[in-house]
């Protein structure tokens, strides 16, 4: 028997056998009809120190995403402008979310999917179910993986850039090696503005479409077009977020940010504005981030909007997928000779 064939066994023994009961993925809001996150569970570090738990190794680690989920889609911006992609392999799921969860499916059921090649699992709940027998909260987006030990070491986006950020630079060709989207001495202002904008936009359109009730609903839109104005005009005098330099800042929005027209405008009934329209600075930033060597090819509006419109039946019923895909991010960027950048 082949290993793939052996670890699918062993992991759909593992799911079949468990009595966790998994949480209901489309109950999204509370009784107050607030929308409120899962606290991610699995919170294990990779280091750039050999004696570690969990060592920087290349190919021992594998990164499970889907191409429609922002907080994924973080993880693989990184590995991209990090030079990663010789170093950690990748999995990706189908876009149509059902009652069990995140689903592989071939290349040829899904173009930009693929199986499971590393545990052959037909769920991303079954990894969840390997790595913790009794797991019974959501099987979320992106999973880190360790081959070797056969666990999640860490499924929250947050802090799998961040060990993307430095942890495997000892590995790195010399271009990559020691770039820094979380730099030192910038540290404390990207903490300070990834608050904010968590809370009020990443978080922030979900808080609003997820609402189940008139008050959250409107006081969540609010303090998201309030924050998008707030980056308007910083980026009015700032190529990014925190001037010259690019962050981590930037690719924690930038993928909310690319959703926003064509998804959370009309899905989430985000729709004071568009960013086509209503922004122009923040247009041109997206542009600018999206033009950079690899990030394109981490933008699969097929899945994102697919994702969205046709998992989420309790906000669209009908699964009917709207046709605009939001600004063309691939049209030249201009860049105001007036402004300090």
């Amino acid at each position: 028997m082949s290993a793939g064939n052996s670890n699918n066994n062993n992991i759909n023994n593992i799911n079949n056998n468990s009595t966790a009961a998994p949480s209901d993925i489309t109950k999204w809001s509370s009784a107050d009809g607030e929308f409120r996150r899962q606290v991610s569970s699995f919170r294990s570090l990779v280091s750039s120190d050999p004696s570690s738990e969990f060592p920087a190794e290349a190919n021992r680690y594998h990164l499970y995403v889907s191409l429609a989920c922002p907080w994924a889609c973080r993880t693989l911006l990184v590995r991209e402008l990090k030079g990663l992609q010789d170093i950690i392999g990748v999995s990706v799921v189908s876009y149509l979310m059902g009652p069990k969860g995140w689903e592989f499916a071939s290349p040829d059921e899904v173009p930009g999917a693929t199986l499971d090649e590393i545990n052959g699992a037909k769920y991303i709940r079954e990894l969840y179910f390997k790595a913790e027998p009794n797991y019974a909260a959501r099987f979320t987006v992106p999973v880190l993986w360790d081959k070797k030990k056969q666990t999640i070491v860490n499924n929250e986006s947050s802090e799998i850039i961040r060990m993307l950020n430095t942890a495997f630079d000892d590995l790195l060709a010399p271009e990559y090696r020691g770039v820094s989207f979380y730099p030192e001495e910038l540290r404390q202002q990207i903490d300070e503005i990834n608050e904010w904008v968590y809370d009020t936009v990443n978080n922030g359109v979900y808080k609003a479409g997820f609402a189940t009730a008139q008050a959250p609903y409107e006081q969540h839109c609010r303090a998201l077009f309030e924050s998008l104005d707030r980056i308007e005009k910083i980026l009015e005098s700032n190529e990014f977020l925190l001037g010259s330099r690019l962050t981590e800042a930037d690719l924690r929005l930038f993928t909310t940010i690319v959703r926003f027209d064509p998804v959370y405008h009309g899905h989430f009934k985000c729709n004071l504005k568009q960013i086509a329209t209503g922004y122009p600075n923040i247009l041109r930033w997206t542009r600018e981030i999206y033009q950079l060597p690899g990030v394109a090819g981490t933008v699969n509006m097929e899945h994102i909007k697919k994702h969205y419109y046709m998992s989420h039946t309790q906000i669209n019923p009908t699964q009917v997928v709207p046709l605009n895909n939001g600004p063309d991010l691939s049209s030249p960027v201009v860049k105001p000779a007036s402004r300090p950048y």
